[in-house]
């Protein structure tokens, strides 16, 4: 018997809303970077882009675990020598608070293209509002 393999045209992407209040951080990421990839579908293939949209919601309210909170930086580099730059979880939860969602999911995709078209399907909200409303989404199943 021949491997069945479904064209990119034919895959069928479905919405899912997630609320973050009170959720942990590293349990929720990797949730929904499993949802984002397709592997929570029978017709998986690792080369293609088989996932579904998540919409993520109240990304303000996420939960870190431990001493996190005060503890873990994100790291960039503004490209000039000596340019690295520290930003703590405090701050950029007050600056940017869905970038906290953002970076624990994009870091748990793959590199290259597939892992950019993917993280492209995720909608981060730092409140309870979302533009999506015509998509009908609906909540994320939890794993059991």
């Amino acid at each position: 018997m021949k491997t069945f393999h479904k064209e990119v045209s034919d895959i069928d992407r479905s919405w899912f809303i997630v609320d973050a209040e009170d959720k942990v951080l590293g349990r929720l990421a990797t949730r929904i970077a499993t949802v984002l990839r397709g592997k929570h579908k029978a017709i998986f293939s690792p080369h293609l882009d088989t996932g579904d949209f998540v919409v993520v919601i109240n990304a303000d309210k996420v939960k870190l675990t431990g001493k996190k909170e005060e503890d873990k930086e994100y790291f960039r580099h503004t490209g000039y020598p000596g340019g690295g730059k520290f930003t703590s979880v405090a701050r950029m939860r007050d600056k940017h608070p869905e970038r906290i969602v953002q970076h624990a999911v994009k870091g748990m995709l793959p590199r290259g293209p597939l892992g950019r078209q993917q993280f492209s399907k995720l909608k981060v909200y730092a409140g309870p509002d979302h533009p999506h409303e015509a998509q009908r989404p609906e909540p994320l199943p939890e794993i059991k």
